[in-house]
């Protein structure tokens, strides 16, 4: 007769992953570095919510209670992103004494802040999705007022209106400069037959810096 048969060995079990209990504002903050994360190293592409919801210990559902929709996930980001550069030229530009070497230095922040994070092409990547991400509670145009109000110290008397058009329009233009100079800088640099490495890109920048810096300070009437 044959004996009793020995017990199958029982397979290992996977380790769950520990649901970890936040509160909103931290779900949501929790949510958007992961987000983040997946955005720098894989593009929009790679940004599926059943791995986001894997790298915070979430459900699928939970990402979806706390931000809506992939689409909305990504605006969140890039809402982040813009207001935090944008508080950065705040802080820097109320500081600001409007010279070459302090508008340098802002320019060359954003720019390293647009480039190094890959934000510059996730902001174009949504214009041409036709997609717009607001700039959450500090805009660029506080920035042109802080810009503005350095000015009016520095030259007391002039066409307020004006002035701030004129301040406007080259913050918009350094803005569009650096977010295309992330994506299309060195092919385009490249074909006016200028030197495309890090260096001319800089030396490029510091042209920039000294167009903006002399609608800070334009030279007086006489």
């Amino acid at each position: 007769m044959l004996g009793p048969m020995a017990p199958r060995p029982r397979k290992p079990s996977r380790p769950r992953k520990t649901r970890i209990r936040r509160d909103a504002e931290s779900a949501r903050q929790a949510i958007l570095d992961a987000a983040e994360r997946r955005l720098v190293s894989a593009g929009p592409a790679g940004l599926r919510l059943q791995d986001i919801a894997r790298d915070v210990g979430m459900s699928h559902p939970t990402v979806l209670h706390h931000l809506g929709s992939r689409e909305a996930l990504l605006k969140a980001v890039i809402q982040r992103a813009i207001e935090s550069i944008n508080l950065r030229l705040l802080d820097a530009a109320r500081t600001s004494s409007g010279s070459e070497a302090d508008i340098g230095s802002m320019v060359d922040s954003v720019f390293e802040a647009l480039s190094t994070t890959g934000y510059g092409r996730l902001i174009l990547w949504l214009a041409l999705e036709g997609q717009t991400a607001d700039s959450g509670n500090v805009s660029l145009a506080d920035v042109v007022d802080a810009l503005q109000s350095m000015r009016s110290q520095a030259h007391p008397g002039g066409d307020t209106a004006a002035a701030r058009e004129d301040i406007a329009h080259g913050v918009v233009l350094v803005a569009l400069v650096l977010v295309g100079s992330t994506v299309l800088g060195p092919a385009v640099m490249e074909r006016a037959g200028l030197p495309k490495d890090a260096a001319a890109q800089a030396r490029f920048r510091r042209w920039l810096s000294q167009l903006l810096a002399q609608h800070l300070h334009p030279p007086e009437r006489g």
